[in-house]
């Protein structure tokens, strides 16, 4: 073994695409999308999977320890990068889930996400800056000028350009709305940008020789989106300065930055005003990249610590040859806690890619209604369970190894390193559990809990088995919680205050849903006996765990008064 993460297995992977709800129904569609047939999914991921684990995974520790420098006001990256990335253009990575007409492949959603969970097992910080273009990508074909989406989008495609988001400011980070970033118009029809952004991955870099910021600012019509290019078309610096590379936990590879807009040159994007609304095509392709990143992160611990715990050899009977340590029971349960919280939270992201795409595509309207309220109930819980499962089996992983797992000899302190900021950034865990809360319980009246109960009771009944019997229990929990918030509407405090526990409770049955299906996988294969195995340990007390969370809901409305009680006997008054 070796600092860089393993080669990770696909196996059980492309038996969980088999057995993901909707796959027959999106591969029944009409071209690309529906070509990404059992044959073709394990091609792409196979070969994916070899490309991280030849030319990614080893570049992984190189980047985290040169990180990124600032020289003559420019950012230099981890000096691997840039061949890495050239391979990953020529062999067309950045086209895959993208749309036909600019040049992608248009393949879905569900097979993008998995070779990205391939990738960030692979070197986390790289796999940030494809997600960039993606982004950007998107947001320029659903809403750019033709003009616009003429010159950029055959090159973000490509690879050949990047792209930034830039919408955090100092005092604006999850509050966008109080970005005091502004532009006015200019005679020529550009507009000048003025403001300081932060939090900006990729800010600058030297891997492509032209960058798209996408800005938002603040215009006399509202909060407004802008492309700003460091580059302008004369080929003359936009007045755009790199103020500092931010010095992080971890994702050292990854240059975090300020950036500073001083009059600098920008073009309208959509419409005037509407900015914030149009961030949201982005919205679905974004957390499921933080999922993603959370889940490669998690697969490559689980697979570091199975490897290690199959050769240690430590304890076992005296006076005999030392056992490995996957031997004692203690590691195994160990073993079994990890395995089995990766597999249910890839089901769930498999799950959420299909039905993107459905939403998107499907020949029934209704069926695209009911799939796009699914995605929208199930987004923030998979972006925070999923994204969380990263900094918690590099945790777990590093336990099985002991001392071993606290070194840099090993990829698992880095990988812990790397993942804490998933449950952060777009988005962290309190704001996804107001979402939850405020937009999908309150404001939407419950129409995609509704959905997943009623998809996941139709499923579980086909089952007749006592795992479904514990996911349909676990949803009788999650409806009697819903029922109890959904009527705090006036007790905005008391209800905020579960929010948290309320989005881990339908997290868990949701995952139950999922653990249920495990254990029915069929099939005699390692990878189906790992994934039934998986599905029945995750649900030996699954109505236990979702009964606590129930419970914290209720009890954690006394949160403000004890709160106020502690700061005062800390000598601080609270706000």
């Amino acid at each position: 073994m070796s600092a860089h993460p393993p080669r990770l297995d696909v196996g059980a992977l492309l038996v969980q695409v088999e057995n993901t709800p909707g796959i027959d129904r999106l591969r029944s569609l009409d071209g690309a999308l529906g070509s990404a047939d059992s044959e073709l999914t394990e091609a792409i991921l196979e070969q994916a999977a070899d490309f991280c684990a030849g030319e990614i995974a080893p570049i992984n520790h190189i980047a985290d320890q040169q990180g990124c420098g600032l020289t003559d006001g420019r950012v230099v990256v981890p000096q691997p990068f840039k061949q890495a990335w050239d391979s990953y253009v020529a062999l067309g990575w950045p086209t895959l889930d993208l749309p036909e007409e600019v040049g992608g492949q248009g393949l879905p959603l569900f097979l993008s996400s998995t070779v990205q969970q391939l990738l960030d097992g692979s070197c986390a910080a790289f796999a940030m800056f494809p997600v960039l273009l993606r982004s950007a990508a998107r947001l320029i074909f659903a809403h750019g000028s033709e003009e616009i989406q003429a010159e950029w989008l055959p090159r973000l495609v490509s690879g050949e350009w990047a792209a930034t988001i830039c919408i955090s400011e100092s005092d604006a980070g999850s509050d966008v709305a109080r970005a005091r970033t502004t532009a006015v118009p200019n005679e020529d029809g550009s507009w000048s940008v003025s403001g300081e952004k932060m939090w900006i991955s990729f800010g600058d870099h030297d891997l492509c020789p032209r960058i798209g910021h996408c800005v938002v600012a603040r215009t006399e019509g509202g909060l407004s989106l802008f492309l700003v290019p460091n580059i302008l078309d004369d080929g003359s610096p936009n007045a755009i300065f790199v103020r500092r590379i931010e010095k992080k936990l971890g994702l050292h590879g990854s240059p975090t930055c300020q950036l500073g807009l001083e009059g600098a040159k920008g073009w309208l994007i959509g419409d005037e005003g509407r900015g914030l609304s149009q961030l949201f095509v982005m919205i679905v392709n974004m957390r499921l990249c933080v999922g993603a990143q959370g889940l490669g992160l998690a697969a490559s611990a689980v697979q570091t610590a199975h490897d290690y715990a199959a050769e240690r050899r430590q304890g076992g009977p005296p006076g005999a040859s030392p056992v490995t340590i996957d031997s004692h029971p203690d590691v195994q349960r160990m073993l079994l806690d990890m395995t089995a919280k990766l597999e249910v939270l890839r089901g769930l992201g498999l799950l959420l890619g299909v039905h993107a795409d459905l939403a998107l595509h499907d020949r029934d309207k209704e069926y695209r209604k009911q799939s796009s309220a699914l995605v929208a109930f199930l987004l923030p819980i998979y972006k925070t369970l999923a994204g969380g499962a990263g900094f918690e089996l590099a945790s777990e992983a590093i336990q099985v190894l002991g001392g071993a797992g606290y070194t840099d000899e090993w990829p698992l302190e880095q990988a812990l390193r790397d993942g804490r900021i998933a449950t952060i950034f777009e988005g962290t865990t309190g704001m996804q559990a107001l979402d939850l809360l405020h937009r999908r319980l309150w404001q939407d009246q419950s129409a995609g809990l509704d959905i997943f109960l009623k998809m996941a009771r139709e499923d579980l009944a086909t089952h007749d088995s006592t795992s479904a019997d514990v996911a349909l229990d676990c949803c009788e929990l999650l409806e009697q919680a819903a029922a109890r918030l959904a009527a705090m509407r006036t007790e905005t405090s008391a209800a905020e205050a579960g929010a948290t526990a309320f989005l881990e409770l339908a997290g868990l049955a949701a995952l139950g849903w999922i653990a249920a299906r495990l254990t029915a996988v069929e099939g005699s294969g390692e990878a189906e006996n790992s994934l039934r195995a998986a599905g029945k340990w995750y649900l030996r007390d699954l109505v236990a765990r979702c009964a606590a969370l129930d419970v914290q809901i209720s009890a954690n409305a006394a949160c403000a008064d004890l709160f106020r009680q502690i700061t005062a006997g800390n000598g601080n008054t609270p706000a």
